[in-house]
């Protein structure tokens, strides 16, 4: 079954101990996928390896399908990135863009998936599932998120399909289950029910290497959302603004945390945001200590 999967794989990628050392053992890819692999990120006594997965021509033409199979061995560390934005061109009638990712996360490994976000141009279609299996002191990070399009050109939620759907197996059993879809509907659109906002993020943080970076999170978060949520007060009596409603404003990022998995070993952040670089902001701030283990700050240089 594993020789089918990679047979129809457009990218192949396997990371292992060599030497005592993480490194990448195999790195397969066609068209319409690319990898790089930079010989250096970071300091030389970093152990992780680095992947950039790119599209020729800068995005996912309608129609296009990319398969990536990816292993992190036992005890290794491996992080895959982009250059920039996944761009989704517009789809051709009815053909959807698709990407599929397959990963195993080796015992004691630590697998850092922090894309840049996709971006549905106009009528596109879009369809992703990411599948990951763990054992029980594997480490994951991933981000998923997507734009409303070329908002600041004035095209926003004017895409026709955008599915992206993650599951989390620790051997047979189910760990995480997400799928975020959204599809133009008659009576409402996707522009409608956004609104302000242009960007929506997940962050799955999974393992006990990552356990200090959760923590931190839930309680930034919490008290984050307490501040801005929190009902204005008009310093006086309680009847003074009775005769004069309070407009709700709302802020620029929207998040939530939540624990998942038996032990709560796993956590979940969901972020809605009013702009990209408010997102990078608040991924930049929470990943900044994976630089320890990675060799370089996340979103660092986006």
């Amino acid at each position: 079954m594993m020789a089918e999967v990679e047979a129809a794989a457009t990218g192949l990628v396997r990371v292992e101990k060599v030497r005592g050392r993480s490194a990448l053992t195999r790195c397969f890819a066609r068209y319409p996928l690319k990898l790089i692999a930079p010989s250096k990120v970071g300091p030389a006594s970093c152990d992780a390896v680095w992947l950039y997965a790119l599209t020729y021509g800068g995005g996912i033409v309608s129609g296009d399908t990319i398969s990536c199979t990816v292993s992190v061995g036992d005890g290794c560390t491996a992080a895959i990135t982009t250059q920039a934005s996944t761009k989704v061109y517009k789809a051709v009638g009815s053909k959807c863009s698709e990407q599929f990712l397959e990963a195993r996360v080796g015992e004691d490994a630590l697998l850092v998936l922090i894309p840049d976000p996709v971006t549905c141009f106009s009528t596109a279609r879009y369809y992703q599932k990411q599948v990951f299996q763990v054992f029980a002191n594997s480490n994951l990070v991933i981000v998923d998120w997507f734009t409303s399009g070329r908002y600041e050109s004035g095209e926003k939620w004017d895409f026709n399909f955008y599915k992206s759907v993650n599951h989390i197996f620790f051997g047979d059993q189910p760990l995480f289950i997400d799928s975020v879809l959204l599809e133009q509907g008659s009576n409402c659109s996707i522009a409608e029910r956004m609104q302000e906002y242009n960007v929506i993020a997940m962050v799955v943080l999974l393992g006990p290497k990552l356990k200090h970076i959760q923590d931190q999170m839930q309680d930034e978060v919490r008290k984050m959302m307490s501040a801005q949520l929190r009902p204005p007060t008009s310093g006086g009596s309680p009847y003074a603004m009775r005769s004069q409603p309070q407009q709700t404003r709302r802020p620029p990022l929207i998040a939530s945390c939540s624990p998942f998995g038996r032990t709560g070993t796993g956590m979940v952040a969901r972020v809605s945001a009013v702009n990209t670089e408010t997102v990078y902001n608040f991924l930049r701030h929470h990943l900044a200590a994976l630089e320890p283990i990675l060799g370089a700050s996340p979103y660092s240089s986006s």
